[in-house]
């Protein structure tokens, strides 16, 4: 389960997405996880997914690395799912007390399902593409007005790529100190909840351990790079708007779009 987990992982490329402008890759995610939610029919919603698989084919990323990120999640997924089976309206489909499927109940369940596996495809594809060198200065650039309120963008930006990088790093080390558990005997997979969590500490002691040594050396390459945060710092990579970048956002407004005019003239499912 651990092997499963993509969040955080970078794969290099030389798709369109790969060489976006790492401020435009974030703005049209934004754009696209509120436009996922603003669709209020099956029409719109159609538009949004098929945008998203379009991204999706066009990352380059294997398919199979997406399909990580959706089976993570998946007990979400079918959780919320069965949840919104239950509320609607509409023709009975099903009826057991005061528990009652509808054919409105149906349509929600879908409706949700499709809409957070599609959240969850397009946000993996920014961190697919983008390398947390780029994610940090794309996030600084964008958060830079907030300096007005003497607010450290430079130091918030790093500390969330760090994080962020250090999530597959984490997984990594969680891993292997689970298979060098089970190779001295260690039973983690039988017996009951308390079992089960009991066998769990012998994984998290290590994994604090490990956690610390490599934050505090960070901390020493840091130091020994002379690192005092943004102020005066340059950068090799100046980032740039290109013809990639202009193109995404024409395209990413006409979708945009799309989903306004389909949820005007088409009728909405909790209509």
């Amino acid at each position: 389960m651990v092997r499963d987990i993509t969040l955080g992982q970078y794969f290099p490329g030389n798709s369109p997405l790969h060489r976006m402008d790492p401020r435009a890759k974030i703005v049209l995610l934004v754009a696209f996880i509120v436009f996922i939610f603003v669709g209020q029919n099956f029409y719109a919603l159609a538009l949004m997914t098929v945008s998203v698989l379009a991204v999706v084919v066009m990352t380059g990323v294997p398919a199979g690395m997406y399909f990580k990120s959706l089976k993570m999640i998946l007990f979400v997924i079918l959780f919320t799912a069965v949840l919104n089976l239950f509320y609607g309206s509409g023709q009975v489909l099903w009826q057991w007390g005061f528990l009652r499927i509808t054919q409105g109940g149906v349509n929600n369940a879908i409706f949700i399902a499709v809409r957070i596996a599609s959240l969850i495809l397009i946000s993996s594809s920014l961190t697919f593409t983008t390398s947390p060198t780029d994610l940090t200065d794309g996030l600084e650039r964008l958060l830079k007005p907030l300096t007005v309120f003497h607010i450290k963008v430079h130091d918030l930006a790093m500390m969330m790529t760090i994080a962020l990088r250090f999530v597959p790093t984490l997984l990594e080390e969680t891993d292997k100190i689970m298979s060098a558990q089970k190779a001295r005997g260690a039973d983690m997979e039988s017996g009951g909840l308390i079992q089960r969590v009991k066998a769990l500490i012998p994984i998290l002691v290590p994994l604090f351990v490990s956690s610390f040594r490599r934050a505090y050396d960070l901390a020493m390459a840091m130091e020994c790079r002379c690192y005092r945060g943004g102020q005066g710092r340059t950068r090799m990579k100046q980032l740039h708007l290109t013809a990639v970048d202009v193109w995404a956002v024409v395209l990413t407004a006409a979708v945009c779009a799309g989903v306004i005019l389909l949820n005007i003239f088409m009728p909405s499912i909790w209509a």
